[in-house]
């Protein structure tokens, strides 16, 4: 496999720190608002990910965690009238409720910053001692001048920083740093939630928050893959380096893979121009498979621009293997053909598609090629049943890697036979009754 690296800007040969075994960690959300079509992009292309490598015999543990401390969380649940807890307890539902709609593999763990408090406060408290951190009237504060190679990710250099932090209004906790650049481990508050420590009252700040997450899930100073949106390089991810070079020595993984964003009609999706589209309404209208083909059918590190040409392309698309996967089906079941042999060198295909830094969009056309020799195979007068039930299993396997949902219902003794008849009726020309059964079959979801 290879994949793209951001920290060394390459694609590079993927080596597993463990033999068969690869440690995944994707920054999951801040829980105080439904998820936007924005946010299941990363979890989309990072289960993909995760169930190519699974395909290739790899244990996969696999990290994306829930932010339930946050301003915007306190802001919030005053809105709603309710406590934070119950905010983030709504929110953490409504987004798993999205994750399996979309039928995207459960994390392996999905640990909380609220239950992960002993262990942050403890990795502050190290910095402190290593010389990293301070302490100023009960906030603590990470030194960034510390560490040589800062802004080695995103590219950004330390003098440009400087130079564009000495040019903003200063603010009182400015005041406080002994560089502009240093960014808060602890801030002490008296509002929302709080939590005691040995600096003050307060809540620990957002980018200590992963990095001790994946101290204390791995146990390990370095993991294999780092993943999140684009957006998330800077401050965020370089924050996170920097904070485990100071406690580990090590820059926290040797893989950094990021996505590019969403676009709507080629503007950038945000509250301010009302074009933010909301996940759970999209999965309802669109359904599984034309959602999760809409954003794999842009490469992951490019920008996917959502227009309504491209939304019509790919629902044709997803109506090519709609069609065939149910007619084969219905074909396979009603002559009761047992079933075939899944063809690997097709899965292995499109495993290697993928392996190619995720290549989504030539896996889709694999996919769009194997419909055609199914549709080719059923339109024969004298049909091969083997080779109809081997190339109908390659196909379902096929989207089973990518993580779609193209299956189709199994039907009973009663089912066939109904079907059967309504047949024999079209043959005989009784439409009468044809029509009679079409309808009940139509009923049981088999037309």
């Amino acid at each position: 496999m290879r994949l793209f690296n951001t920290y060394t800007n390459k694609k590079e040969e993927f080596i597993p720190i463990h033999d068969h075994m690869v440690s995944i960690y994707v920054c999951g959300p801040t829980v105080y608002n439904y998820v936007h079509v924005g946010n299941t992009r990363p979890m989309i292309v990072f289960d993909v990910l995760r169930r190519v490598l699974e395909y290739y015999g790899n244990e996969v543990i696999f990290v994306s965690n829930y932010t339930d401390v946050d301003d915007k969380i306190i802001k919030q649940a005053k809105e709603e009238g309710i406590t934070e807890k119950e905010l983030t307890d709504k929110y953490i539902k409504a987004y798993e409720d999205v994750r399996n709609g979309l039928n995207i593999k459960a994390p392996t763990y999905t640990p909380r910053v609220t239950q992960t408090m002993d262990k942050i406060i403890e990795f502050i408290q190290s910095l402190i001692d290593k010389g990293y951190a301070y302490q100023v009237d009960g906030d603590v504060y990470f030194r960034v001048p510390k560490i040589k190679d800062y802004g080695h990710l995103s590219g950004i250099r330390i003098e440009d920083l400087i130079e564009g932090a000495s040019r903003r209004t200063e603010s009182s906790d400015d005041a406080k740093k002994e560089s502009l650049l240093d960014f808060v481990l602890w801030k002490k508050t008296d509002e929302g939630i709080r939590f005691e420590s040995p600096w003050s009252k307060g809540r620990p700040g957002w980018h200590t928050e992963c990095v001790v997450m994946i101290n204390d899930i791995f146990k390990e100073s370095k993991i294999d893959i780092h993943g999140g949106g684009h957006d998330l390089k800077f401050p965020h991810h370089e924050n996170e380096i920097a904070q485990s070079e100071a406690y580990n020595g090590d820059h926290l993984a040797n893989y950094w893979v990021h996505n590019q964003m969403i676009n709507i009609n080629g503007e950038k999706m945000s509250k301010s121009l009302g074009n933010v589209l909301w996940a759970k309404d999209l999965l309802l209208k669109l359904g599984i498979n034309v959602y999760k083909w809409l954003m794999l059918s842009t490469h992951y590190r490019n920008p996917l621009n959502f227009t309504d040409e491209v939304l019509n392309n790919v629902k044709k698309e997803t109506t090519k293997v709609e069609n065939v996967v149910k007619a084969a089906s219905l074909y396979l079941q009603t002559e009761r053909v047992k079933k075939g042999i899944v063809l690997k060198e097709k899965i292995d295909k499109i495993a290697d598609a993928l392996s190619d830094d995720l290549n989504t969009s030539l896996a889709l056309t694999l996919i769009l090629e194997e419909v055609k020799v199914l549709n080719q195979i059923m339109r024969t007068k004298e049909k091969d049943n083997e080779m109809i039930s081997n190339e109908y299993e390659t196909l379902m396997q096929m989207t089973d890697l990518i993580g779609f949902n193209f299956k189709t219902p199994v039907l009973s003794d009663e089912d066939i036979n109904i079907y059967n008849q309504w047949n024999n009726y079209k043959k005989e020309k009784n439409f009468e009754e044809a029509d009679r059964l079409r309808s009940k079959l139509m009923q049981r979801g088999i037309l």
